[in-house]
């Protein structure tokens, strides 16, 4: 006869340095395996919602910072298009470049964040983890050197962007451009054919296509299972429908589809940025919006392709000087619904690694 086993109940988190924030899961094991999970989130909630609609359109923007607070600039980029379409405002075309190549630049520090923590999850060595992070320090010192802030950016402006860049950064950002081609085919080289990394992601955490659309799953979750969805390609914004670039998708939907497709990201996010360099024109870089900005009575529906999938706004004014309505639709929050279906099954270690290739920032679940 089969041993039967009492099941056993098991809280990963809400401490744990494999949670990626703080962030608990709760799951019942028979023996080495899950066979039901919780997850549990609100341990970072800080009612930014309610707060903005007690804050003028412009106090609003440094939330967005606070969101996801690896991807700050994707942030404040996707709350400040909202606006702007509510309001009716033109943003000159010099700023829309600006905008498209920092929100290039934080989706690769945020996928470099991303990958190196993934890699450490799957009990590789940390020598990727450091190489990604010095890659994301130049971005960060390139954000230093636009707008003097390198994590919660506060760069965008309703209008366009605070700061013009300075004279010495485009130099930098050629170096950087120019390097960064090598270095990815490095950590391919080093990764993708790694017996670690394939042994632990290889057909773990599988997300089939009709799952990834009925959860409403985004960006690399969604592109990992092999849906070719983007929204820079489906519903253009700024000047993205000017660049020229591929969406990467995967085949199995596994972790290790996940992290390739993150990694193309990076190739083809170097793509756009060197094209935004050759084709940035003169001229302002913020257009002239009133101090005291009342948008007209109305609601918007604003999203953009953040580093971890749509990330959409929908505010409602009033006539008034804050909103009387601000809501996120937060990628992370969706991507994460679908981590029980996904651990069910596996074992505790299968678990982290799954939860790892999500790549969740709980700033933004929570907010």
């Amino acid at each position: 006869m089969p041993i039967k086993t009492e099941p056993l109940v098991v809280n990963i988190g809400p401490q744990h340095p494999s949670t990626h924030g703080v962030f608990r899961m709760r799951v019942k094991l028979d023996g080495e395996r899950i066979v039901d999970a919780e997850m549990i989130v609100g341990y970072l909630h800080r009612s930014i919602e309610k707060l903005a609609e007690e804050r003028t359109w412009t106090q609003n923007i440094p939330f967005t910072d606070r969101m996801d607070y690896l991807a700050a600039m994707t942030g404040n980029l996707s709350y400040c298009l909202a606006v702007e379409r509510l309001a009716g405002i033109e943003v000159p075309e010099r700023a829309q470049y600006l905008r498209v190549m920092f929100a290039e630049l934080q989706r690769i520090a945020s996928h470099a964040m991303a990958n190196g923590t993934f890699i450490n999850d799957c009990g590789a060595w940390q020598t990727p983890l450091m190489y990604m992070f010095r890659e994301r320090e130049k971005i960060l010192d390139l954000f230093e050197m636009a707008c003097g802030a390198r994590l919660t950016i506060n760069y965008m402006r309703i209008g366009g962007v605070s700061f013009d860049i300075p004279d010495e950064l485009m130099p930098q950002l050629e170096a950087l451009m120019d390097e960064l081609p090598d270095r990815i085919a490095e950590y391919e080289q080093m990764l993708l054919d790694n017996e670690i990394l394939l042994m632990r992601s290889r057909d773990v955490g599988i997300v089939s296509p009709e799952m990834a659309i009925n959860a409403s799953l985004s960006g690399p979750m969604l592109r990992g299972s092999g849906v070719a969805w983007d929204i820079r390609k489906a519903d253009p914004y700024c000047v993205y429908d000017r660049m020229d670039f591929e969406i990467p998708v995967g085949q199995n939907g596994d972790c290790y589809d996940r992290f390739v497709v993150r990694m193309e990201e990076v190739r083809q996010s170097v793509r756009i940025i060197k094209q935004t360099m050759e084709q940035l024109p003169p001229g302002p870089h913020t257009a002239e919006v009133p101090l005291n900005l009342r948008p007209p009575a109305g609601e918007i529906y604003s999203r953009i392709e953040s580093p971890k999938g749509e990330l959409g706004f929908y505010l409602v004014s009033d006539g008034g000087p804050h909103p009387y309505r601000f809501h996120v639709r937060s990628p992370s929050l969706l991507n994460l619904s679908v981590l029980k279906e996904m651990v069910i099954g596996q074992s505790v270690s299968d678990a982290i690694v799954t939860l790892g290739s999500i790549d969740i920032n709980v700033g933004e679940v929570d907010r």
